[in-house]
């Protein structure tokens, strides 16, 4: 009986471990209103952020010391630049931003660009450095 509790135990904290809420990310949408930038986290531990990030207008240059950040468009169109090199990004796109590399967006759609945007390790918005 001992044994057959205890397997039991263990098999209930994996299931627990293992799962996770989904998430459909077009159910997605700001809490309130907001003029140019809204994030909302969906997601943080240790290792990794998850946010989805509405951008209407622009992101000033900055960089991430710490961070690497991935970025999944969802909706709309942008340029990116990335150090010197400037890309568009639209619907589908998946791009990957190093630790120190200097980026800054500009919508370049009517709809605001929304995208999911995974920070590793763990974001908590400090490691933002603008750049003039």
């Amino acid at each position: 009986m001992k044994l057959l509790l205890f397997i039991c135990g263990i098999v209930m904290c994996s299931i627990s471990a293992w799962s996770q809420s989904k998430i459909i990310l077009s159910d997605i949408s700001p809490d309130n209103e907001y003029e140019n930038i809204y994030a909302k986290k969906i997601y943080t531990d240790k290792h990794t952020s998850t946010f989805i990030v509405w951008i209407k207008k622009e992101v000033k240059a900055h960089k991430h010391v710490t961070h690497t950040e991935q970025v999944h468009v969802l909706e709309g169109k942008a340029r990116v630049q990335l150090n010197d090199k400037e890309i568009t990004i639209q619907k589908g796109d998946w791009i990957t931003i190093p630790e120190n590399t200097i980026h800054a967006v500009t919508v370049l759609s009517k709809t605001p660009l929304k995208l999911v945007s995974i920070q590793t390790p763990e974001f908590k918005g400090k490691d933002r450095v603008f750049i003039q």
